[in-house]
């Protein structure tokens, strides 16, 4: 299990600090688990799959998939609960808030203008 931490760290483009951190571990652990010289806890593991969107039968057996597979529903949900939890002015909070308060009409030019915008960069 300790290579397919170390793979899914990897793959994610995150510094052993940045992977440890973001489920509550020091790198230094991180390390140690990585290296076999300590095995994750249940926790650990629930952690790493929960915060990272890791298939748990892959991590603790190698079998299927790396990453749980998401449907754009789910993906939406997630965009949006992010942005709302966080409370701050940024661009995406401010985004999405202005979507939110267009007419139908606005939602047609929108539509009509990224189909544009497709075609012109040779998509179908």
């Amino acid at each position: 299990m300790n290579e397919r931490i170390a793979l899914v760290r990897k793959s994610l483009g995150l510094t052993q600090e940045k992977f440890a951190e973001q489920v509550g571990l020091s790198r230094n652990f991180m390390w140690m688990i990585e290296s076999g010289t300590r095995v994750p806890s249940d926790r650990t593991i629930s952690d790493i799959c929960r915060e990272f969107n890791v298939n748990e039968t892959w991590l603790r057996t190698g079998e299927g998939e790396m990453f749980n597979q998401i449907t754009r529903s789910e993906k939406i949900t997630s965009f949006l609960t992010e942005i709302t939890e966080d409370e701050g002015d940024d661009f995406k909070r401010r985004f999405v808030e202005m979507l939110a308060d267009l007419e139908p009409e606005d939602w047609k030019l929108l539509e009509r203008m990224a189909e544009k915008l497709q075609k012109k960069e040779g998509n179908p």
